[in-house]
């Protein structure tokens, strides 16, 4: 059969990383963390160091490379007061760093814009920050069947290229979870990627910034890395013992929180977008909090979430669909 690979005829290949132990390149990486954390200003800092040929952090300082080429592409920031001050601010060499034009037709990830950029200017690395501004018109991110084949696209574009893919993500606001739970929509987004990272402040009033892996599936998770931000520019100090898991339970010692409030904060934060959300999918992923069908059960009712019955099966309401939600409900 023509569509049957042979294991004994596929080559073995090493891992080819652009950030070594952070960004593997020819893969996707996700970058996650609240807004204003550093997640755009760390990207410039790592564009800098590429169109430089300067080497990354936690590299060592002979690491001189190649100076690489760039694309990033942002649907929050604008190009010429912000995006470009911090690009001067950092030193990167702006005629390394391209943009796609969106004046006329908003990007999307399976936009053959993206890889015939990354060809034209042989760009090492893409950025689409956030992800969820370029998922596509009407595509709804918590559901899987629709997530992956989106994924998948950018997937076969890096794989082919070899260009790092980094999709820039927003925590969700369920506290006290695991990382490797706070992004947005479905978990096939965080499974798609190879490298998942996460930015974290923990303390506010000091100017330490955190990058620790979330996930690594290409090689033992890295040391977490230290920045301070000053001025538009980032600066690496070194690296720390804190893992993910820390850096966002830095505040546990405050959350005395019952299970059952916990499960109310973790299902309001699921519908914060407003999208209903397949009934199976909250259970799955309450399961993987170690949170049994009965609390979440109590949740739902407690927060007044009504069922609908689809074609697909069955569906929750956001709270405020479920409060004007006559029919099928249960």
């Amino acid at each position: 059969m023509n569509d049957l690979i042979n294991m004994n005829d596929v080559v073995t290949e090493e891992v080819s990383w652009l950030w070594p132990g952070y960004i593997p390149a020819g893969k996707l990486t996700i970058v996650r963390g609240n807004p204003g954390e550093g997640k755009t200003m760390l990207m410039m800092h790592v564009i800098s160091r590429l169109t430089q040929g300067r080497p990354l952090p936690g590299e060592p300082d002979d690491a001189f490379r190649d100076p690489a080429n760039c694309i990033y592409q942002t649907a929050e920031d604008g190009l010429g007061d912000t995006i470009k001050p911090r690009l001067e601010a950092n030193s990167a060499d702006c005629s390394r760093v391209f943009v796609i034009d969106e004046t006329k037709d908003p990007l999307s990830f399976s936009d053959e814009r993206i890889e015939a950029a990354i060809r034209e200017t042989n760009a090492k690395l893409f950025i689409l920050d956030p992800l969820q501004a370029y998922l596509g018109a009407g595509v709804d991110m918590y559901r899987a069947n629709v997530v992956r084949p989106q994924f998948h696209t950018l997937k076969v574009i890096a794989e082919r290229t070899g260009c790092a893919i980094v999709l820039i993500e927003h925590l969700n606001k369920m506290k006290g979870m695991k990382a490797i739970s706070r992004g947005l929509g479905s978990m096939d987004i965080t499974g798609a990627a190879r490298s998942v990272l996460l930015l974290a402040k923990p303390n506010p009033k000091e100017a330490n910034v955190f990058l620790a892996p979330v996930k690594s599936n290409l090689t033992a998770l890295s040391p977490t890395l230290v920045f301070t931000v000053e001025d538009n520019r980032m600066f690496f100090e070194g690296t720390s013992d804190m893992t993910a898991d820390e850096l966002l339970d830095s505040t546990k010692a405050e959350f005395t929180q019952t299970k059952l409030g916990f499960v109310k904060e973790m299902l309001t934060g699921l519908f914060a977008n407003g999208i209903d959300i397949p009934a199976d999918k909250v259970y799955t992923f309450m399961k993987f909090q170690e949170v049994s069908k009965r609390t979440v059960d109590s949740a739902k009712k407690d927060l007044g979430i009504k069922s609908v019955k689809r074609e697909d099966g069955w569906y929750w309401l956001p709270p405020e669909q479920s409060t004007e939600q006559t029919s099928l409900e249960v």
